[in-house]
């Protein structure tokens, strides 16, 4: 099958080399240096799901017909991108794999001839370097669609992309996402320092603002009548039980969650964007709790913190020190 991949960035870029491992003809879009690397030398795939190096085609936008695209841009790129490729791509299948609540909505209206499937990686994987991509941990990619629509183009992407990773279908996509959030909040705080996600949850003030943020995350979600799906262990009883301990107990989630993602240095997907000087999509991810607080007359100081010293560490160039983020963060 002919698949394209629009944004070969981490997660992008992994899913198209493993396309490509498993027979598919795949092209991709990429931009700068990275296409370049591509074009010369292809997708070089290393980490949890083994070293291959991936021949597809690459430009700046897809050039020729597509039987299934996929879409793994930053989340506030989606839409253009969709746009930009909307003559390839208009009434094919599309999957959107982004972070945050508003991917299927977005997508809709800018394909609104195609059916419409979110996706959720919950592999980790880095673009540190043009043409390199690395898997430091393996996971599923979950797909779904917006309540009430037919799930048939969902298990029929699923179906074509598990020959290349673990997929599997959810039925409460939106609970998904949310449960993804609380995934995402390890995202954060590596951004704001410049440090691995596994180094903040090591110092132990750093910690207890991550676990207050995701505390404030699920408190949100279940005011906001969020039943969460079940990824990663994470479910919506245990979440809930989450929300209701001490902050010096929940700490335990962080911690459990940076020793999933293993020993090898997990730089986050936010803090890849600043080290690139690329825009961050802070604003869809503890932006998002934010602004779902404020959909129903609550507040998230928490995140709302984090998204500022995000948005401050992207306007002046450097990381703030561990202490300088706990006294800004109460």
């Amino acid at each position: 099958m002919r698949i394209g991949v629009v944004g070969a960035g981490a997660v992008g870029g992994a899913i198209a080399a493993l396309l490509s491992r498993a027979g598919h003809e795949v092209e991709v879009t990429a931009r700068g240096e990275h296409l370049t690397a591509i074009q010369e030398h292809g997708i070089l795939l290393s980490g949890a799901w083994g070293d291959y190096r991936a021949q597809v085609d690459a430009a700046e936008e897809l050039t020729r017909g597509v039987e299934l695209v996929i879409v793994a841009t930053k989340a506030q790129d989606a839409a253009g991108a969709i746009r930009a490729n909307f003559s390839v791509l208009n009434g094919i299948p599309l999957v959107v794999i982004q972070n945050g609540l508003d991917s299927i909505t977005a997508a809709k209206a800018a394909a609104p001839r195609s059916d419409i499937v979110g996706g959720l990686a919950t592999f980790a994987s880095s673009y540190l370097s043009p043409g390199r991509v690395t898997v430091t941990t393996a996971g599923t990619l979950y797909l779904g669609v917006a309540a009430p629509d037919s799930d048939v183009p969902a298990r029929y992407a699923a179906r074509i992309l598990t020959e290349a990773l673990p997929t599997s279908t959810v039925p409460n996509f939106a609970g998904a996402q949310w449960t993804k959030l609380i995934i995402n909040q390890v995202n954060a705080l590596p951004a704001i320092t410049g440090l691995s996600v596994q180094e903040v949850v090591g110092i132990p003030g750093l910690r207890r603002i991550m676990t207050a943020s995701m505390r404030e995350n699920v408190r949100i979600g279940l005011a906001s009548r969020v039943h969460f799906e079940t990824l990663q262990g994470l479910s919506h009883r245990g979440l809930r039980l989450f929300s209701a301990l001490p902050l010096w107990l929940g700490q335990v989630l962080p911690s459990l969650m940076s020793r999933r993602i293993g020993r090898t240095p997990n730089p986050g997907s936010t803090l890849q964007s600043i080290r690139r000087g690329q825009a961050t999509e802070i604003d869809y991810l503890n932006g998002a709790v934010v602004r779902a607080a404020q959909a129903i007359g609550h507040e998230a100081p928490v995140n709302a913190a984090l998204v500022t010293l995000v948005h401050e560490v992207e306007a002046r160039g450097s990381f703030f020190t561990p202490a300088e983020v706990i006294a800004r963060v109460r």
